[in-house]
């Protein structure tokens, strides 16, 4: 990279999980780049926490336009000419990150890692897509010129979560997920099950999710009402401070539980054959992996049983 170069950029756009894994590599980048301007190409439910984070001097939010929308595909690539950017590093290296590369056609074109053809720092490695995403961003940094990249670190994630009036002694449980992958769900009765022993043992559950997720909770709050209904009522930063706090937390494998895992938060994240763990864990000092061929397969006592293990 020239010596003279000021002007990074990075994209990383989604998911949630993708986003919190990408912190390090961030962190990376810019001890790197210590004196350069940064700015990040994501989408808008990571604009604060990129913000806060400190790792970027700049957000820019990207709509994601459609194939046909031609009029924000011209501005997008209006906006990326016009950045004056001397390298950018890739983290997407999806399709459509890739793509965003041709758009400085006919160039001039800024050093380009990731795996878009014909990019000055390709990622090389033909099995990158059987590596754990924190491996394999680490390998593709690497390739770039950038060594030592550390784990996620997200304690500037701060809140004032005094306003969910919570017991002293609480646990997360996070048994939603995307709906239309239902296959990668414990089966709702065993959380509300889990959340009565939980209880039982003084510890008060403390429900996480999306808005919309009323008729996954309803059965928890009706076996255990001394649960804490949260659902949609929580930022990023309010997850990363109730990781915390938290005794310990459970659940799927969805975007909430890598930023609880990412707090240190003594975690365990069930699996299905829906998702490999050997490419996408929840990373963090103190998670553990409970993985079942078919979720509903697993039974309350072995996930009792790992909580107290782990």
């Amino acid at each position: 990279m020239p010596a003279a170069a000021q002007s990074i950029l990075v994209i990383k756009l989604a998911a949630l999980g993708d986003f919190i894994q990408a912190l390090g590599p961030l962190a990376a980048i810019r001890r790197h780049h210590s004196d350069a301007k940064i700015t990040l190409l994501t989408t808008a439910p990571f604009r604060a926490l990129a913000q806060a984070s400190g790792y970027v001097d700049e957000v820019w939010c990207d709509g994601r336009p459609s194939i046909l929308a031609v009029s924000e595909w011209l501005a997008l690539r209006s906006r990326l000419r016009s950045g004056g950017f001397d390298r950018v590093y890739d983290l997407q290296t999806s399709d459509r990150s890739s793509h965003y590369f041709r758009l400085f056609w006919p160039g001039p074109a800024p050093e380009w890692s990731g795996i878009a053809r014909g990019c000055s720092h390709p990622h090389t490695n033909p099995a990158r897509d059987l590596m754990h995403t924190t491996e394999r961003q680490r390998e593709q940094l690497a390739m770039a010129g950038i060594e030592d990249v550390p784990v996620a670190d997200v304690s500037w994630a701060e809140a004032n979560v005094t306003r969910f009036d919570l017991a002293e002694k609480f646990a997360l449980i996070v048994p939603g997920g995307a709906l239309h992958r239902p296959a990668k769900r414990w089966p709702v009765e065993n959380f509300a099950a889990l959340a009565v022993r939980l209880s039982d043992r003084g510890l008060q559950p403390v429900l996480l999710g999306g808005e919309g997720e009323a008729g996954t909770f309803a059965p928890i709050m009706a076996a255990c009402p001394e649960a804490v209904y949260l659902a949609g009522q929580t930022d990023l930063f309010d997850l990363a401070e109730l990781g915390r706090r938290a005794a310990l937390a459970v659940g799927n494998d969805t975007g909430p539980m890598h930023m609880i895992a990412a707090t240190g938060c003594k975690s365990l994240v069930l699996y299905s054959d829906a998702s490999d763990p050997a490419l996408c864990a929840q990373r963090g000092e103190r998670v553990a992996i409970l993985h079942r061929e078919y979720l509903e397969d697993l039974k309350v006592d072995e996930v009792e049983r790992d909580l107290d293990n782990s």
